[in-house]
């Protein structure tokens, strides 16, 4: 076991056998600032930071000179504030992460200083932060143990209200440290890790981080956030990591790096919110309000908001990895149409090309050999086309020499030479360079081709995971990692935007900065009650992230126990159908069959489903747009809208739909559940019962043709009143409003075409 359950080894990462540190590694720990002045608008302060014995007993070696660093202090409007410093490491003003809404103006800092503390206020004398340089009160009475050795004591009022307290004595004796304040970590002679802790209340619950697999309160868990191939959807790796959380003490940070890094929620210790990112500078956004939602409002003026995704994005998407022919694709779509299941996507997977899996964007032109009439049909018979590729070249595709004498694709530091493989990055001759501006341009030209043959969707699958052995043009392969995803799907969301017109990728990595470009699905989940459940976890923490549109595999991408050929339950199938249509966009897609003809046994239930996910698109357009201009996802946590109620903090397996409905998915073969109706007048959907909420309704059930979803009393909701075949049918002029009330008798009882 390699676990000592102390945080010098275990967070900081330091070898328990500290012979191998010598001369390697040393820890700096930042003592009281020396100065201040003004810097431009912001404040700045000198710290001295002074070098630790290398040694788990915390202790000061004052044979080594200390070191002083620049600390900065900016806010921005009345909510954000902004703490920088870099060790030997300049400050990036912005990034590709950044996109800071023109509304968002610095505002100008100014201090006070008095003998024991120095206090940053704003132009309307509202406290931004405080430097306390006061000694700790002592009532001296033993020498057994030495005094505590000076530390940063800095607290910070993002809003002027919520305060955010460095941890400067989290601690046992003052050589057995918990957590440490202001910190970095030398390596070399040169600083390589930085690292600061604030303090944590004992009740104090934390969310967010990105597409997180866990239990919704994340307090007492440790993450690295390096984006991975998460590979399912109920392991610690993620494909969407955002250096971003939010604090049930209403208070959002937001890392501002590529870097890997770790998030520890009051883990190491239950005392502390611990950052440690492997590189030398800390730049972080601090954001202060009233709600989550309006912090999570201020995050996106700072990283983007998404534009509106299309009309006919809303609709059905039909995939399976993978259809392999014009033929085949036909036949399903002719199918679909026959058997009045309403559709809006056919997506083609990893089939499409001349040699499948091998990523080349071109048709097979014996198996497509009309690919722009093959589209435009489609499109006539109300279709729209998305096709899969990836960000990586095989050394067998017809652009591999292009690539390669271009510098398109990073430069391999070795010339092992890589085939094609069906799930790893690595068995590719290397990624695409998106850090260089040709290379860009490059591959949108191949993705123009497609998209000028009608094509309406680009998957920009993949792009968790580069080649870390090659040199890119503009960045370090560790800093690109993360970052890779907000490159490549913005390419392919600009190319689209400019040759169709609407703003769309199907996405499955992500960073801080990709929720400007949806739709974002949650990956390869298992086709089981788990996989269910755990979809629903990771896309609720994604919208706690600034992510507002999110999608999963309906019913699940892969079998259990085989991988590519399990037979799915009719239950789940319906189940999962039903959860989908309530999420932002809803795609079938998987390893083996997803057409609901081929479950005959209830094929029935899921035509009614499929309607009523078309009546519904004018609510879901409606919501969506909110989430293009507010902190709100489509898909939400309970606590976006009870904050102050603490048991939502710990459920994550129902979830507000837009503003007004409550959906609980059954996700068990049981028919029945526990809920948490929170405060307020409920009317359940499909019934018209209504109950007052602020209880728990225990073993609730409810039978394979119904769900458990409630509509805020009193709610007007906007529905199609006829059955389409696709979007393309609808008159958005014939859209009515449901009234939710007394008279409400349940929706299949108001929308009788659902029930034809």
């Amino acid at each position: 076991m390699n676990q000592t359950n102390h945080q010098f080894f275990d967070f900081l990462e330091f070898n328990t056998d500290l012979s191998k540190e010598e001369g390697v590694s040393k820890l700096w720990k930042a003592c009281k600032p020396t100065a201040i002045s003004q810097s431009g608008l912001g404040v700045v302060l000198t710290v001295p930071f002074q070098c630790q014995k290398l040694s788990n007993e915390i202790e000061p070696d004052k044979n080594i000179a200390k070191k002083e660093f620049y600390l900065f202090v900016r806010a921005f409007n009345g909510k954000i504030l902004r703490v920088s410093i870099g060790f030997e490491k300049e400050i990036e003003e912005t990034s590709p992460m950044i996109e800071m809404a023109t509304y968002v103006e610095e505002v100008k800092l100014s201090f006070t200083k008095t003998k024991n503390k120095w206090v940053i206020k704003d132009a309307n004398k509202v406290t931004r932060a405080v430097f306390d340089l006061s000694e700790p009160e002592i009532d001296y009475w033993s020498d057994l143990l030495p005094s505590p050795e000076e530390s940063l004591q800095a607290t910070f009022y993002p809003d002027g209200k919520k305060a955010i307290t460095v941890s400067a004595y989290d601690q046992f004796f003052p050589g057995r440290m918990d957590a440490m304040c202001l910190s970095f970590i030398e390596q070399h002679g040169k600083p390589a890790k930085s690292t600061i802790s604030f303090h944590a209340k004992p009740d104090e619950k934390f969310v967010g981080t990105g597409e997180r697999f866990s239990k919704m309160n994340l307090s007492g868990n440790t993450f690295q956030l390096k984006n991975q191939d998460g590979q399912g959807v109920n392991n610690k790796r993620t494909y969407k990591n955002i250096p971003f959380y939010l604090s049930s003490e209403m208070y959002g940070l937001f890392l501002h790096t590529s870097s890997y890094c770790k998030f520890s929620m009051a883990d190491f210790s239950t005392r502390s919110v611990q950052l440690l990112v492997e590189e030398p500078v800390l730049d972080i956004f601090l954001i202060g309000d009233d709600s989550p939602e309006k912090i999570i409002y201020q995050y996106k003026k700072i990283t983007g908001f998404p534009v509106t995704p299309p009309l006919w994005s809303y609709g059905i998407w039909m995939s399976r990895m993978t259809y392999f022919s014009e033929e085949e694709i036909n036949t399903i779509c002719n199918r679909l149409r026959e058997e009045d299941y309403p559709c809006d996507v056919i997506h083609l997977d990893t089939g499409w090309f001349e040699t499948d899996w091998l990523c080349e964007w071109k048709f097979n032109t014996e198996r497509f050999p009309n690919p722009k009439q093959f589209v435009t049909n489609l499109k006539n018979n109300g279709y729209r086309v998305s096709l899969w590729q990836m960000p990586y070249i095989s050394e067998n595709a017809a652009q591999y020499n292009e690539a390669k004498t271009n510098n398109y694709i990073g430069k391999l530091n070795t010339e092992v030479m890589r085939g094609g493989s069906n799930f790893s990055n690595l068995d590719y001759a290397g990624s695409i360079d998106f850090t260089y501006p040709k290379a860009v341009e490059w591959y949108k030209n191949l993705l123009r081709d497609l998209l000028e043959l009608g094509v309406t969707c680009i998957k920009t699958d993949f792009g968790e995971e580069i080649h870390l052995d090659a040199n890119y043009h503009n960045m370090a392969p560790e800093k690109l990692n993360n970052l890779y995803a907000l490159l490549y799907q913005k390419a392919a969301f600009e190319v689209t935007k400019e040759v169709t017109g609407d703003g769309i990728v199907w996405a499955r990595a992500g960073w801080s900065g990709c929720q400007r470009y949806p739709i974002h699905w949650g990956g390869d989940a298992a086709a089981s009650w788990d996989g269910m459940a755990g979809s629903l976890k990771g896309g609720l923490h994604l919208g706690l992230s600034g992510f507002g549109f999110w999608s999963h595999d309906v019913p699940g991408f892969h079998g259990v126990p085989d991988f590519m050929n399990s037979v799915i339950p009719n239950d789940l199938y319906v189940r999962w159908t039903q959860f989908g249509v309530f999420t932002s966009h809803m795609r079938y897609h998987g390893t083996s069959k997803r057409e609901p003809y081929y479950y005959p046994e209830i094929t029935h239930i899921i035509r009614k489903w499929w309607k009523l996910r078309y009546a519904l698109i004018p609510y879901i357009l409606q919501e969506g747009e909110k989430t293009t201009t507010s902190g709100f996802p489509v898909t939400r946590a309970l606590l976006m809208h009870h904050p102050k109620d603490k048991m939502v903090w710990h459920i994550d397996d129902q979830y507000y739909f837009g503003d007004h409905f409550m959906v609980a998915p059954m996700m068990n073969s049981e028919n029945c559940r526990d809920i948490y109706l929170p405060e307020g007048k409920w009317i359940n959907f499909f019934t018209g019962e209504a109950i007052t909420g602020g209880v728990w309704l225990n073993n609730f059930e409810a039978n394979i043709q119904d769900m458990p979803v409630w509509v805020v009393e009193g709610a007007e909701i906007p529905v199609y009143p006829e059955a389409v075949g696709c979007t393309d049918q609808m008159d958005l002029n014939k859209i009515i409003k449901l009234k939710i009330d007394k008279n409400f008798k349940g929706i299949w009882n108001h929308l009788e075409f659902l029930n034809t």
